[in-house]
């Protein structure tokens, strides 16, 4: 018997909210390029810091919201690898890497290398965190999260920028020789093995001690003085913590198998039989 009533298909659409940070996060990433090749280093700076801000608040919406969906995971990947990937790469080569042709043509290979290799890190480290989703620990990233490896690079070109606006020496040319270096280490800590706390865990909506609102309170004074100078500050010591927490993790296995081993031996020997006389 035919239902006299058929139903509609369900209509097949996308979220509108989180999509729409998403994709004003790759627009802010997008501007940063436009702004490079402008010469507005300092704006494109803060357009991958803006990218960063609305990247960080469209998981959050869809997940208040419920509106979760495997196609704003892989868009949300996508506007990533422009905003921190392609962005903080074109934006350094612009501003640094491409005065190393100065040098000669090895050079200018080596300035356009340092910038690729910059972006096509940013992607691996994409690709894995999309096949570790809902396996690895939330509490820690494995290597330095795209965001933070060009919010790194952003702030140091964001800082020598005001630097040189202040009378100071310093700009993208004379620093030709540093630039590379922040470009490739950025990169490989992105790819690596290093344990970074991805504050995915922290109490938002509980209460937290006074401390944390004097610190809070403290940052904010700071960035009010010299914002791009805190922020860099602030990157640097994010992308020290991976090492230290690292090495710490290492010296405390080390030091609990060494344990293991000690109590091991002392068993044995409490098990051994006594030599008859």
């Amino acid at each position: 018997m035919t239902d006299p009533y058929p139903r509609k298909p369900p209509r097949r659409g996308i979220y509108l909210l989180p999509n729409l940070f998403t994709t004003g996060a790759m627009f802010a990433g997008f501007y940063a390029i436009v702004a490079a090749f402008l010469g507005f280093y300092t704006h494109a700076a803060i357009a991958v810091f803006v990218a960063a801000l609305l990247d960080g608040m469209d998981g959050r919406i869809a997940r208040l919201t419920g509106t979760q969906s495997e196609f704003g995971v892989q868009y949300d990947s996508l506007s990533d690898l422009v905003s921190f990937g392609l962005a903080p790469a074109l934006v350094m080569y612009t501003w640094s890497l491409q005065y190393l042709r100065d040098y000669g043509p090895v050079w200018g290979k080596v300035g356009w290398c340092a910038a690729f290799i910059y972006a096509a890190c940013a992607a691996l480290r994409l690709a894995r965190f999309n096949t570790q989703v809902g396996i690895a620990d939330k509490r820690y990233f494995q290597g330095l999260a795209s965001p933070a490896a060009a919010g790194l690079c952003m702030a140091f070109v964001w800082a020598m920028e005001n630097f040189r606006e202040q009378g100071l020496a310093v700009d993208g040319p004379s620093l030709r020789f540093v630039t590379p270096v922040l470009a490739v280490v950025a990169g490989l800590l992105m790819v690596s093995r290093m344990r970074y706390y991805s504050f995915k865990t922290l109490p938002m909506n509980d209460r937290v001690p006074f401390v944390w609102i004097f610190l809070a309170v403290l940052i904010i004074v700071a960035l009010t003085i010299n914002t791009p100078l805190v922020l860099l500050a602030l990157a640097t010591a994010y992308a020290l913590s991976g090492v230290v927490i690292t090495l710490w993790g290492l010296r405390s296995r080390a030091s609990r198998r060494r344990l293991r081993m000690a109590q091991r031996q002392a068993q044995s020997n409490t098990h051994e039989p006594e030599p008859h006389s």
